[in-house]
This record gives structure tokens, sequence and C-alpha cells, in this order.
């Protein structure tokens, strides 16, 4: 399972440092130490914490997320295979997004709950890149 140090954690809430280490500091997010010392974030913990913010569980003033060029690089929320479909929900910052996509593809990007990934959306359909 990948991990997440509190720089990263932030950029895919869409908050500053400064409050990521604040959010582990007061154990609202857990955390462990790297062989570095560096502390990092399980990316189920992430995954779970950042639903909870994404329904205005956050708390303190956060600068609002904006995306560059219909990008929003978030985390994997969740992964639903069918047969032939796939439904994939991304929370970055504090926007879910959901795409509708081929089984073949989520297989190929080897896309799991917890890890890193991009949401492009151009008019209704949303593609997810794989970080």
């Amino acid at each position: 399972m990948q991990s997440y140090t509190i720089g990263q954690a932030a950029r895919l809430l869409g908050v500053s440092p400064d409050t990521a280490r604040r959010w582990a500091d007061a154990g609202r997010v857990a955390t462990h130490r790297d062989e570095g010392g560096r502390r990092l974030i399980d990316g189920r913990d992430l995954a779970a914490f950042s639903i909870e913010i994404g329904q205005g569980g956050g708390g303190e003033d956060e600068p609002s997320y904006t995306s560059a060029r219909n990008a929003f690089p978030g985390i994997v929320t969740g992964v639903k295979l069918g047969d032939v479909a796939a439904q994939v929900e991304i929370q970055a910052g504090p926007h879910r997004l959901v795409s509708l996509l081929t089984r073949e593809a989520v297989e190929e990007l080897g896309l799991e709950v917890g890890m890193q990934a991009t949401a492009r959306v151009k008019s209704t359909s949303v593609h997810i890149d794989r970080v």
C-alpha cells in the first residue's frame, strides 16, 4: 500500500502542509514514521480522511481548491468493478469526482483505493491518469 508524506497529503487534500500537520498532530489522521523519521500517512487512511473532509468535516479555514486545465489531482477513494465496466471515485481536495470507464482500463492503470490519481475533465467526460 502506498504511503504519503504530510506534504503530499496536503497537496492531495487541497490544503497547506501546516493544516495537514495540525490535523495529524490532533489525531484526525493516523501517521507513522519511516526509517528516515518522516511522518507518513497510509493511503487507505488518507482516502477515508479525504472523504470525511470532502463531506464538510474539514474544520479550519481552508483555501479553496482550483484546478489547472481541468485537472483534479487526488486520491482514489473507491473502485467498483463490473464484468465490463468500472466506477472509480476520486477525492480531489473538496471535490468528489466519479468516472465510469472500462474494467480493462482500471486494471491496466492498476487503480486501487489509496493511490494517487488525477481526474481530467472535458465537458461531461472524466478521464483518469495514474500518477
